[in-house]
């Protein structure tokens, strides 16, 4: 068996081999011999039968364990020559050429290393920063809405007309051209006005109303409603107020705090303003993060961290790239791509960028991850997973049982990785405001 290896990078190799049909016999032989103890074949004993008749029994599944067993050989021959370890490898070798000629057979194996990355001095490629300053009106500000959203609606203690803030309740029916249609009515509704809980311009058409006023609304649903029905459509609404509610007062005092801070020792409204200035903070540093820090931390460091890149990977990632964009295409425009192989390969290069830059990315995270020690374990998963669910309002086992039969968890826990650790660098780079 001639052999020959190519160290292509620190991320990439190959292996040639020619394999001669004398080790495919002889590998034959020895699986077949092997077979004569454990075969079933009637009219012989079991470990009786004749090696000839195991040859004929299993005729090509001896000639494909025969050839699969030399590429085994090739592999391990190729890893040693190349020095490199078993374990170190990246996903299964790719036979990326596989030629039987009489005499012997002609493969190319291309294997991948995880890479090894030097990080650099990677906090210093991101500058301190200050943690976002709340005011004392920012507390104030959310305390008020805090406070409204503990007020209860109480009857009129004079009667007026509807304005935002109410809670009118009312009936209305709704139609297109004269002709009503299904979920456009309901009676004795409960329409927070300024909620935008209805489509625009109805809530606006009834403040201003008085109870017991009828009133026909128009207006016209939005052209990415839900339903395509209705979606862009004119409508009219045949509304009847019946009552107007008004929101109570909540004071923002000791009370308000006791209330809010129940199960703690401390009680009182200077705590509970502490918190909500916490909390503010706390919404403005994830703000921060997600929508500035996060993304140019990372891009920064894909942009001054270089290392060889896995080309099965790139692969991949581009045929993801590829995939999505076929979905989108015309029957024509796929059928031009089949017919010409310039055509789609000029197409998957135009991806090829992006796609490197993604892997990077990725290692470039697992590497961090490491360095920071940060890990998200199975169970730190299904805990997100199972909050989701709930916070929308779907079965959590359920939610849970999709993603995992879809085999989606992987991607959810390297996304949970990233989080944290990109956190974590960004938490240490702060500075008091």
């Amino acid at each position: 068996m001639k052999i020959k290896t190519n160290k292509i990078n620190s991320a990439n190799a190959q292996i040639e081999a020619t394999i001669p049909k004398e080790t495919i016999d002889a590998n034959i032989e020895k699986i077949a011999k092997k077979l004569t103890k454990t075969a079933s074949v009637q009219g012989f004993r079991k470990g009786k039968v004749p090696v000839n008749v195991v040859k004929k029994q299993y005729g090509e599944r001896l000639v494909q364990d025969a050839e699969a067993e030399a590429l085994r050989e090739v592999l391990n021959k190729g890893l040693d020559e190349l020095k490199i370890a078993m374990n170190s490898l990246i996903g299964e070798p790719n036979i990326s050429n596989f030629v039987k000629n009489a005499d012997n057979i002609e493969v190319t194996v291309k294997i991948a290393m995880k890479p090894d990355i030097d990080l650099q001095d990677y906090k210093k490629m991101i500058a301190p920063f200050e943690k976002p300053f709340i005011s004392d009106e920012d507390v104030n500000a959310r305390l008020e809405k805090i406070a409204d959203a503990q007020g209860k609606f109480v009857e009129l203690k004079k009667k007026r007309a509807a304005k935002d803030g109410d809670s009118a309740i009312i009936d209305f029916e709704g139609s297109i051209d004269g002709v009503l249609f299904e979920g456009g009515a309901a009676k004795e509704f409960a329409l927070v006005l300024g909620s935008g809980q209805f489509i625009p311009g109805f809530e606006e058409q009834v403040v201003g109303m008085k109870i017991g006023e009828e009133k026909v609304i128009k207006v016209k649903f939005p052209e990415n409603y839900g339903s395509d029905k209705l979606a862009g459509k004119d409508a009219e609404f045949k509304v009847t107020l019946h009552n107007i509610q008004e929101k109570a007062k909540v004071e923002i005092d000791d009370a308000l705090a006791a209330k809010l801070l129940a199960g703690q020792d401390d009680k009182s409204l200077e705590n509970l303003k502490a918190q909500v200035k916490i909390q503010l903070e706390n919404e403005a540093l994830a703000k921060l993060y997600n929508e500035e820090l996060k993304p140019t931390l990372l891009e920064t460091l894909v942009a001054k961290i270089n290392f060889d890149l896995p080309e099965f990977i790139v692969d991949q990632e581009i045929d993801v790239s590829l995939n999505k964009k076929a979905s989108m295409m015309s029957e024509d425009e796929i059928k031009e791509l089949r017919e010409s192989a310039e055509k789609l390969e000029a197409l998957r290069e135009t991806f090829r960028e992006d796609a490197q830059r993604s892997v990077r990315a990725t290692f470039i995270i697992d590497a961090l991850a490491t360095a920071e020690n940060v890990r998200v374990d199975e169970n730190e998963v299904m805990q997100t997973i199972y909050y989701e669910a709930m916070q929308t309002g779907q079965d959590p086992r359920l939610a849970y049982d999709k993603y995992k039969n879809a085999g989606y968890l992987p991607a959810i826990q390297m996304s949970m990785v990233e989080d944290k650790v990109l956190t974590q660098i960004l938490n240490s780079m702060i500075k008091e405001a």
